[in-house]
């Protein structure tokens, strides 16, 4: 008879480092016994109830089959909140909490915040969060992701205005904001070929990849909108492909916006860009 420890670490040694290993054994162990983990570690596997030992069975199985954990446990943490994932939404990534950091480090006194793209409404529900006092708009094309940000808003407590919208078809701009943040699709057909297989699997597609002739095409329209849509002086916020950093900036930069600035990820890799609306556009 094995501990259930033991018993998950040999079925995932071909896959996961022993450091990953201890993360996901502990979710497990709390997956199958929400209750009480305490006492887990020290059972027999022989020892779990049939409906538990199923579960066991029915997380490793998924595992194995290398899809991302956060989707096996439905949730993931992000800048200290949890949210749920599903394979409706993409994995929140630690360069955008480096994004979200930068927006709020700048905007603490705005009003009005559109995050464009929201996906699992990360970027949107922590400034709820972090800024309680903004009204918050969040739009995506996709209902399965409303849906999940709309949870996700609701279980962190916080009030989002979230709206079904398709960012590249024309619409009028009802509305205006101090602050528009977008982390859009940026990783071009070409690059799948280096793409971890997790990622190229289970993530949804249509979240990622832009065409190889047209890589700014989210951000062209987005700078369009924004300019719409900003107040006078207003700032726009990107995450960006790192290879198209430069492009990005050059285009912003030639639609009239101001202090344009490019920031690099702690990885050292040039991840986020804001630009200031100027006040004589509109």
């Amino acid at each position: 008879m094995q501990h259930i420890n033991q018993y998950i670490r040999q079925e995932l040694k071909e896959l996961y480092t022993p450091p990953e290993i201890s993360i996901l054994s502990r979710l497990i162990l709390g997956e199958i016994d929400s209750t009480s983990t305490d006492h887990l570690p020290a059972d027999k596997f022989t020892h779990l109830s049939g409906l538990k030992a199923g579960k066991l069975e029915e997380i490793l199985s998924r595992l194995k089959k290398n899809e991302p954990y956060q989707y096996v446990f439905g949730k993931c943490e992000f800048y200290g909140l949890e949210f749920r994932v599903t394979p409706d939404v993409l994995i929140p990534r630690p360069e955008t909490e480096e994004l979200v950091e930068w927006v709020l480090s700048e905007n603490s006194m705005a009003d009005r915040f559109l995050d464009i793209g929201t996906g699992s409404g990360c970027i949107a529900v922590t400034l709820g969060k972090k800024i309680p006092a903004a009204a918050i708009h969040a739009w995506d094309i996709s209902d399965g992701a409303l849906a999940i940000a709309a949870e996700n808003a609701a279980y962190n407590g916080v009030v989002v205005q979230f709206l079904k919208r398709d960012i590249l078809q024309s619409f009028s701009a009802e509305t205006s904001f101090d602050v528009i943040v977008s982390n859009p699709p940026y990783v071009m057909e070409s690059e799948k070929v280096t793409m971890e297989e997790n990622v190229l699997h289970f993530e949804p597609h249509e979240a990622l990849f832009v065409p190889d002739n047209d890589p700014l095409l989210f951000y062209r329209r987005i700078a369009e909108v924004a300019l719409e849509m900003l107040h006078e002086g207003g700032r726009l916020y990107f995450e960006v492909n790192r290879t198209k950093g430069a492009s990005i900036c050059s285009m912003l930069q030639q639609r009239g916006y101001l202090e344009v600035e490019s920031r690099n990820d702690l990885s050292g890799n040039l991840r986020m860009i804001k630009a200031v609306k100027p006040r004589d556009h509109g």
